[in-house]
């Protein structure tokens, strides 16, 4: 089939991602990957419209990654933006930014927003691209700020829900004291159950034989689990956490002072407020799998829509 090699970059709300990869016979190989905190949606539910700050700081990162998809000489581009860009005032500024930016790379190239359900389908093809088809069906479940995404399938999506709990909104919600209160937390637990009810209706997870978990606060507990003194993505990358290991890690992360949690060594400075937060949501949803699909163990991908756009290319 030959070599391909191809940029993909995706634009959610706080961060703008680039991966550079080979695609050789339908399967990735790293290039380059990068990651900046450009907060693209500062201030956006307030105004309705992106900052020209923020515009600013997203051009700027996004020259340098159209620089770099240049420099590796990059034949083909997709830029995804979440829902970041669906309903912005002001979004044909945003649009005329990123093509001007696109096409030094490849003519014609844009940036697209896409649908909740496409979003699910990349981000399940890109987490479970290094996975042993024997383990599906696969139930992915990709922890953010704001939402959850549950996704079931085996080749492809079989049924996918976005709920709306996430771990900046479960701790702005519930945890106000440091640490959190016995009554705090029992109150965050009541919030994600209800919400996963919700999730549980749509998605069978009965059906799931693996979970596979993905970005940060799955990565940082995978970590944690493995006693890491500082982050290894390679060692992270389609580890195994029993689930013993996992509540036991989930645990103490929910009992922690802001100051212990931020003495971890595998801590990014930004998950420092929220991971709590995503333990809770970890933990119930550990509880749910195990009770339901007989499930016992926590798969971390490294791999998320970002390796789904740059596969969706090829």
């Amino acid at each position: 089939m030959g070599m391909k090699r191809v940029g993909a970059v995706d634009c959610g709300t706080n961060s703008i991602r680039l991966l550079i990869a080979d695609v050789v016979d339908g399967r990735l190989r790293d290039v380059h990957r990068e990651m900046r905190i450009v907060r693209l949606g500062q201030g956006v539910d307030a105004t309705g419209q992106f900052a020209p700050d923020a515009l600013a700081r997203t051009q700027a990162a996004l020259a340098d990654y159209a620089a770099l998809m240049r420099d590796f000489e990059v034949s083909a581009v997709r830029m995804v933006a979440t829902s970041a860009a669906r309903d912005v005032a002001n979004r044909d500024d945003f649009f005329a930014m990123t093509t001007a930016a696109l096409s030094t790379v490849a003519p014609g190239a844009v940036a697209e927003v896409i649908t909740g359900t496409e979003e699910a389908a990349l981000s399940f093809h890109g987490a479970v691209d290094d996975l042993d088809p024997a383990a599906a069906p696969f139930v992915v479940v990709d922890l953010g700020g704001g939402s959850t995404e549950l996704v079931l399938g085996e080749h492809d999506v079989q049924a996918s829900f976005s709920a709306d709990i996430g771990c900046v909104r479960l701790t702005e919600r519930c945890l106000h004291s440091d640490p959190p209160t016995a009554d705090e937390i029992a109150g965050a637990r009541a919030v994600v159950r209800d919400g996963l009810a919700t999730a549980l209706q749509e998605v069978p997870v009965e059906r799931a034989h693996t979970w596979v978990g993905v970005a940060g606060t799955m990565t940082t507990l995978s970590a944690l689990a493995q006693k890491m003194t500082t982050y290894d993505p390679e060692a992270i990358h389609l580890s195994r956490v029993p689930f013993s290991e996992l509540t036991a890690v989930c645990d103490e992360l929910i009992a922690m002072t802001r100051a212990q949690r931020a003495a971890l060594g595998p801590m990014h400075e930004g998950r420092v407020d929220v991971i709590g937060g995503g333990a809770i949501i970890v933990e119930e949803l550990a509880q749910v799998l195990g009770q339901r699909a007989g499930i016992d163990e926590l798969v971390v991908s490294e791999h998320d829509i970002l390796d789904g756009i740059a596969l969706s290319i090829a």
